[in-house]
């Protein structure tokens, strides 16, 4: 399985990408990569770079062999000199370590799980270049600094809290990427969900991006990647006749918004999801929000929450597990639908 396929969450990026530092790098191709395009000759020497990023940066005129700008169709000749200008970018000065609280669970010497809050963005992006968890992990630990990412395997929504391990070093992150591509790292999550869900499902059900609103994500059979959750009821209620279920989601893989996608695929949308809403009746979402406002819950998005991580420790091969319970809002909104705490408490059992 490629870096894409188990980059889990960090997209269109290759695992172990980091954005540039440096304003120019500058090298010189091997002989021995005489004949090979030219993209895929510089792809062999900044291993750290992916493909596609290298392609971007011949398609913006960035890249330049003695002096001489190449083109993606261009070949190696070999031990030519390669320049790479690259102009200032908002993400070169994301990198920063920031003073914000953060939730630890567990710390040693290799790895960290840290619980995230709800609205806290994970990874810097247009819109949210500070304040982020990765510049809250370059705070507390500075050796995550060394790490892609600052240690960052796997991410949540902003409006998904729980529980994320971080990787302090090359090689625990190198081993957290392969529980997820082999599927070993065990994730759970607690959600509500419009309707009657079936007692257990197993969702299969290949995801990529919508083509028609590219914001989204959506059920891709043709150019989607693999991804596996599987589903099982706790409870259900009734709000002005209409189904609630808690529900409890086990997954496989881990795609941008994997689980919100394929339950709205299947008519059981969130609750309060803010995206994903087909098929669900916007007088009755309306209503329940309007309902919790006045007895003073207010909950920023999709009822969502990663509230179990089982893993194997990358040094000791010790199992560890970790739990984390939903946050205060979510639970004031269970209590609000009767729906008793020893329900949700199933899920981590």
């Amino acid at each position: 399985m490629s870096a894409m396929e188990y980059s889990d969450y960090i997209d269109d990026a290759q695992a172990g990408e980091e954005v540039p530092l440096l304003q120019v790098i500058e090298f010189d191709l091997p002989l021995e990569l005489r004949g090979e395009r030219i993209d895929k000759a510089i792809a062999k020497v900044l291993s750290n770079y992916s493909r596609s990023r290298i392609q971007q940066w011949l398609e913006s005129g960035l890249i330049f062999e003695n002096g001489r700008q190449l083109h993606p169709k261009d070949h190696a000749c070999g031990q030519e000199h390669i320049k790479i200008e690259i102009p200032p970018d908002p993400q070169n000065t994301a990198y920063q370590a920031e003073d914000i609280p953060l939730e630890i669970i567990y710390s040693d010497a290799d790895i960290a799980v840290v619980h995230k809050p709800l609205g806290m963005v994970v990874h810097p992006a247009a819109g949210n270049w500070t304040g982020t968890l990765l510049n809250a992990l370059l705070h507390r630990f500075p050796e995550c600094s060394a790490v892609p990412r600052a240690g960052i395997v796997h991410r949540l929504d902003k409006d998904t809290s729980g529980l994320l391990v971080i990787a302090k070093n090359i090689e625990a992150q190198h081993d957290l990427v392969k529980q997820l591509s082999s599927r070993s790292m065990n994730r759970k999550y607690l959600a509500l969900a419009w309707g009657k869900t079936p007692l257990t499902k197993v969702i299969h059900g290949a995801i990529g991006r919508d083509t028609k609103d590219r914001l989204k994500m959506s059920i891709q059979v043709n150019h989607g990647k693999d991804a596996v959750t599987h589903v099982e009821t706790l409870h259900h209620v009734l709000f002005e006749d209409r189904p609630i279920s808690l529900i409890a989601c086990k997954l496989e893989t881990g795609r941008t918004h994997q689980i919100r996608v394929h339950l709205e695929s299947l008519g059981h949308a969130l609750v309060n999801d803010p995206v994903y809403k087909n098929k669900i009746s916007y007088q009755t979402a309306l209503s329940l929000k309007n309902k919790l406002l006045e007895s003073n819950i207010q909950f920023p998005g999709q009822f969502l929450h990663a509230g179990l991580l089982g893993l194997e420790h990358p040094r000791t091969r010790e199992l560890l597990h970790f739990q984390a319970p939903p946050p205060a809002v979510f639970l004031e909104t269970l209590a609000f639908l009767n729906i008793p705490i020893a329900e949700w408490q199933k899920r981590v059992e």
